[in-house]
């Protein structure tokens, strides 16, 4: 098969989270297997910036129409780390800025007419490829209305739509639907409207020919009032083309026994380069050394999303002991804010960076004893593989992928992580207590990490999934019997 993925994100060129993760290994596992897959992204500034990029420009063009204008984008070409073909979609106007959604903490006003334009730009680039694609895969709300433009121009690409993340949706007001140039009776309840806005994930949700998301029980969530960020309704009418999908980790990029970024590598059989990381953290974020108790950490976005509101009134008792906590992100202003301030109070004790680091990241996967994952809801949750694969034990709440990623401690049967169910500060902290209890046993901590550490998330598992989700839309036939039961 020929498939083409559209996608706002590709780790390294464009990241905000685990969508550019995604896009960096699902497309390798694809053609493995033999089949022909390339990528489709903007032309960021942060691309063009990428000197070690090797970017080649095809000299092709493409016009389409976004409202009443006629706008023109240039396709650039590069190969991703894993071999696929990258086409990136150039138009300065809309992508030569510092972020890729928006900057200061706002979005960009003109989002709707960015994105919009980026659809039908790679609609209109599989229009001229050859041989033409088989599938375009979608991924999230900024190609969600690339399914309504192939059916509405009956185009002979079979669609499928991947929801990463149910709460950010794409929604706009309704006069913009105009820059879609779809057909008056499109704004409508069973189509592109919700509730007098043009939401974009919808559209796909209701035009694509199967919906996935990213692990089993978010694809059971997602039909619920808690979890459906108020389309549980529409997700529940197409729930026959809905199949959830857990994402793997890419093990070339995220394995201490290989990681380049670490200053020394260690294995489950061989732990001693992790506190040789945990060290060499420790003084890169001028952090007291030599802590009795374990090292926290947080690798994540700063949104409501990730139970931010659950550790901040925390770090005080927290660091009451000596132990020491790390926190890696970027997001809402009032979050990096208070931790700016918890910062100065408890120095040497307390490290936030903002931004993203990717050599950072790695060091903190490996030089940190616990993580904290304590998430309003968690569509995948990617974090808990790398921390797992790491021996960096998860502190989380059972949602979404989580549950099915760590199994509880128990003292009878082991487990892999301290997992919770209550979406509160206290249930965070009981749950704190239970590791740092463990952690005073060595060998039963160690034991933890060495399960932990034996735990496999295959990216080539779920690519099988694709595979067959991809073929039952292009064979017309009954849906496969695809994705596994939560654990």
């Amino acid at each position: 098969m020929k498939i083409l993925m559209a996608s706002s994100e590709l780790t390294p060129l464009a990241r905000t989270g685990g969508l550019g993760d995604v896009l960096a290994a699902l497309p390798g596992e694809l053609q493995k297997r033999g089949h022909e897959v390339s990528v489709a992204i903007p032309y960021y500034r942060s691309v063009r910036e990428n000197t070690a990029l090797k970017k080649k420009n095809t000299r092709v063009t493409v016009t389409v129409q976004v409202g009443a204008k006629r706008v023109e984008a240039e396709i650039f070409e590069c190969k991703a780390a894993n071999g696929a073909q990258v086409f990136l979609i150039r138009r300065d106007e809309y992508f030569d800025r510092s972020g890729l959604y928006g900057a200061d903490g706002r979005d960009y006003d003109d989002n709707v007419e960015r994105f919009i334009f980026f659809s039908k730009a790679v609609l209109e680039l599989a229009r001229r490829v050859t041989p033409p694609p088989d599938v375009i895969h979608a991924h999230d709300w900024q190609t969600g209305l690339l399914p309504a433009f192939a059916r509405e121009q009956a185009l002979p690409f079979k669609t499928v739509l991947t929801i990463h993340n149910m709460a950010y949706q794409g929604s706009f007001w309704g006069l913009d639907f105009n820059l879609t140039n779809l057909p008056p009776s499109w704004f409508a309840p069973r189509a592109v409207e919700f509730f007098g806005r043009l939401n974009f994930l919808k559209s796909g949700i209701v035009f694509a020919d199967a919906i996935t998301t990213v692990s089993e029980r978010y694809a059971r969530e997602i039909q619920t009032q808690e979890y459906g960020c108020g389309l549980e309704t529409v997700v529940r009418e197409n729930a026959g083309r809905l199949t959830g999908i857990l994402n793997g980790t890419d093990y070339s990029l995220w394995n201490p026994a290989t990681d380049k970024l670490l200053p020394k590598k260690f294995s489950a059989t061989s732990l001693a380069g992790k506190k040789v990381c945990r060290q060499a953290m420790l003084e890169k974020l001028g952090l007291e050394k030599n802590p009795r108790g374990p090292v926290f950490a947080m690798v994540t976005r700063l949104a409501e999303q990730k139970g931010i509101d659950l550790v901040l009134p925390l770090i005080d008792r927290l660091l009451a002991d000596d132990v020491r906590l790390v926190v890696l992100g970027e997001g809402e202003t009032n979050y990096e804010f208070e931790l700016m301030i918890a910062e100065k109070k408890h120095a040497g004790r307390f490290a936030f960076r903002r931004g993203w680091d990717e050599s950072l990241s790695h060091l903190i996967e490996a030089g940190s004893d616990i993580t904290l994952i304590p998430s309003h809801y968690e569509p995948c949750g990617l974090t808990a593989q790398y921390s797992l694969k790491y021996g960096t034990i998860p502190i989380a709440r059972a949602c979404g992928g989580l549950y099915q990623i760590i199994q509880d401690y128990d003292p009878a049967s082991g487990g892999t992580g301290f997992v919770f169910y209550d979406y509160t500060a206290e249930a965070l902290w009981d749950s704190i207590g239970r590791a740092k209890k463990l952690f005073q046993n060595s060998q039963a901590w160690e034991s933890m990490m060495t399960r932990a550490m034996a735990c496999e998330f295959s990216w080539a598992r779920a690519a099988e999934d694709y595979e067959k989700i991809y073929e039952w839309i292009l064979r017309g036939t009954r849906k496969a019997a695809v994705g596994r039961p939560a654990s």
